[in-house]
């Protein structure tokens, strides 16, 4: 009998355990219709779209390539008209003024050419790479190779200098010149010491004095000594070395006025009017009529060379202090950068095997004192008949 009641009492512990355990799970652990409803609602989806954009602060001018462009994400609902989605339709463009890091481009933004940049600069500066310079140096046919150098070409820069020897104090060519002072004397009247100086004057007797520094030499046939004084003014000493090995041409010749560059368009339909009303003049010129010859062409006087700003000093002192500038053109398949040495007389004498000649008891007829090239039967125009 008391098992049986020990088995009741557990069937009916267990079956208020299972409620209680139906209870919870329907209350608590069973999310409400509600709850329901919003955990099947769908999420809205963005529609998003690749934007280009800039990567750094780029300067008016710049051509924009793939090292400094990007892309972000945008709602297509902000997109605006203009804004590029392909990166391919602004590689090669031009910034059309200064842009900073993170802008999306627009049409409105770039250019196709220089010609279409905004009116602020000049179209020279857009060609000069950051960190360098422009600076012009005068040219002539000689010194020009010729006039075949063109913007963008690469050339060599050659300079020439002549030395003298100076008094480091007086900073005046050597040699320096000789007075004669003898004293002190004391003025009688005034009691002041004074000293007197020679002073040489053409066909005026003078005493014993040396219009320049000289040096004392033993004769060799007199056995004596004497005093040797320089027959001619101290000649300079003429060096050559090549200053610059690599620099472009930004152009030849004067850059263009700026009503010249604001007004292409006008200019272009001049030159055709020009050129049209030219060609009708030829078309009414009667049969058998001379021409008119056309105008000489000028040429070039100046060439502008990109340059580092320390160069550009250099440049500046070499056109200042007199020096001769060459220019010499470049292979546009060499970069290459070769080391040179100085010219001098001593240098051509020693790299090139150059004798000095030697003083014989004989010589040329006629006399040579300087080197005339000869005459050649084009150098002259031949006369009118």
């Amino acid at each position: 009998m008391r098992r049986g009641r020990v088995f009741f009492y557990l069937a009916a512990i267990l079956i208020l355990v299972l409620v209680a355990a139906f209870v919870i799970s329907q209350r608590v652990l069973q999310p409400s219709g509600a709850d329901i409803s919003d955990a099947l609602e769908p999420t809205p989806v963005v529609d998003l779209v690749d934007v280009v954009v800039i990567t750094q602060p780029t300067p008016r001018g710049t051509v924009l390539y793939e090292t400094i462009l990007g892309t972000i994400e945008m709602p297509r609902d902000v997109v605006i008209e203009g804004m590029f989605t392909d990166m391919a339709l602004v590689v090669g463009r031009q910034a059309k003024f200064d842009l900073d890091s993170g802008i999306p481009l627009t049409a409105s933004m770039l250019v196709d050419a220089a010609d279409q940049l905004s009116a602020r600069g000049s179209l020279a500066a857009l060609s000069i790479p950051r960190g360098m310079v422009a600076v012009s140096i005068p040219i002539s046919r000689l010194s020009s190779v010729s006039y075949a150098p063109k913007a963008g070409d690469h050339v060599s820069v050659i300079a020439s200098m002549l030395f003298l020897d100076l008094d480091s104090e007086f900073q005046t060519e050597l040699p320096n010149h000789v007075r004669v002072a003898s004293g002190p004397y004391v003025d009688s009247e005034t009691g002041q010491a004074f000293m007197t100086i020679a002073i040489e004057k053409p066909g005026v007797d003078q005493p014993t004095a040396f219009p320049f520094y000289g040096r004392t030499e033993l004769d060799p046939i007199l056995n004596e000594l004497v005093y040797v004084v320089p027959g001619e003014l101290q000649r300079s000493r003429l060096v050559t070395q090549m200053m610059f090995y690599d620099v472009e041409i930004l152009q030849v010749g004067d850059f263009p006025l700026v009503e010249e560059e604001a007004a292409p368009a006008a200019a272009a339909a001049v030159d055709a009017e020009v050129a049209a009303a030219e060609a009708a003049a030829q078309a009414a010129q009667p049969q058998g009529a001379v021409a008119e010859e056309p105008e000489p062409v000028i040429p070039p006087d100046v060439i502008t060379i990109i340059v580092t700003p320390q160069d550009a000093v250099t440049v500046n002192y070499l056109l200042f202090s007199g020096a001769e500038l060459t220019l010499a053109l470049r292979s546009s398949r060499d970069d290459s950068i070769t080391t040179t040495e100085a010219a001098t007389l001593q240098f051509l004498l020693d790299v090139y095997n150059i004798p000095i000649p030697a003083k014989l008891p004989y010589g040329m007829e006629p006399r040579i004192d300087e080197l005339v090239p000869p005459t050649l039967g084009n150098d002259s125009q031949p006369a009118e008949q």
